[in-house]
């Protein structure tokens, strides 16, 4: 059944990717054999990292992106990071329905996952589900994060280019200064342009990268957009382009999956533990009956 499944999903079926994702995001024992069965036929797809702060114009970024790249005939894979819903778990949907002009395009596979309380703006499942888009022939896989705030650095570790999305006049334009979010954008995109303010935000962001520089010599580019109106989305995608074109540097490449690596440990062996074991021993924590060292150790000793 696993290799009929894989198979499909090569062959493009939709239906199979879509039964896969579920795998993936359910993190079901079939979906580690299928993504080890299907893992020689990734490392083809551009992924691209959209982030930005809640309400800055993402997912319409993300509309535009597919529009444009469905336009050159290539197909596109979308992963979008949503808040959890407190009552089932699960997605809330907002990102599929601004893109829902694109449900009946075959060329277009849309996921939305939700957080379920992981930090950093992605799910804990996203790098998996990258891999499943790269393997079933996605051109392009656009990975939007859930907009939660200023601690989204995750897509960094997942992304072949990230753009961090601005918009002047939301509180303090220093502020995505602070947050590190700097350190992480190939490609400032600064949208709803047509504000006041675009300029100003342009200009700190510019005097800010004059005195920081990257390792790898890449100055990120400030592209204005109106995403709304389709403005900006050319020049977007160029620049996304420009910083494709450089290469794939290996270090940068092995430090990336060094941390994926460490991250899918991490997150495989809190999967080893039960809830209720973590509950029951935060009890005897609390009530100085045992020292949480010991606790650990034991553990660490299954």
């Amino acid at each position: 059944m696993l290799e009929d499944t894989a198979q499909r999903i090569l062959n493009g079926e939709v239906r199979a990717l879509a039964r896969a994702a579920s795998w993936v995001e359910d993190r079901r024992p079939e979906a580690e054999n299928l993504l080890r069965e299907l893992f020689p036929r990734t490392g083809h797809a551009l992924v691209i990292g959209v982030t930005g702060a809640p309400g800055a114009g993402k997912s319409t970024l993300c509309d535009q992106f597919i529009h444009n790249f469905r336009a050159e005939g290539k197909t596109v894979g979308v992963i979008a990071v949503d808040p959890t819903s407190p009552y089932t778990g699960g997605a809330l949907l907002g990102d599929r329905i601004r893109m829902q002009q694109h449900h009946a395009d075959p060329g277009v596979f849309i996921r939305s996952m939700a957080t379920r309380g992981c930090l950093g703006g992605l799910a804990a499942p996203t790098s998996e589900m990258t891999m499943l888009f790269d393997a079933a022939g996605r051109d392009v896989v656009l990975v939007e994060t859930v907009g939660v705030g200023q601690d989204e650095v995750e897509i960094a570790r997942l992304a072949d280019v990230t753009i961090v999305v601005l918009v002047p006049g939301m509180g303090d334009d220093v502020q995505a200064i602070k947050a590190g979010i700097m350190e992480i954008a190939d490609v400032f995109v600064i949208n709803k342009a047509d504000l006041p303010g675009a300029d100003k935000l342009e200009r700190e962001l510019k005097s800010h990268l004059s005195i920081s520089h990257r390792p790898d010599g890449w100055t990120p580019p400030v592209i204005h957009s109106v995403a709304s109106e389709g403005k900006g989305i050319a020049e977007a995608l160029a620049a996304v382009r420009a910083y494709q074109a450089r290469g794939t540097n290996r270090e940068r490449a092995a430090g990336i999956w060094s941390v994926r690596l460490r991250e899918m440990l991490r997150e495989r062996l809190l999967d080893r533990f039960p809830e209720h074991d973590f509950v029951a021993a935060g009890r005897e924590v609390a009530e100085r009956r045992r020292d949480p060292f010991s606790i650990l150790h034991e553990w660490l000793g299954r």
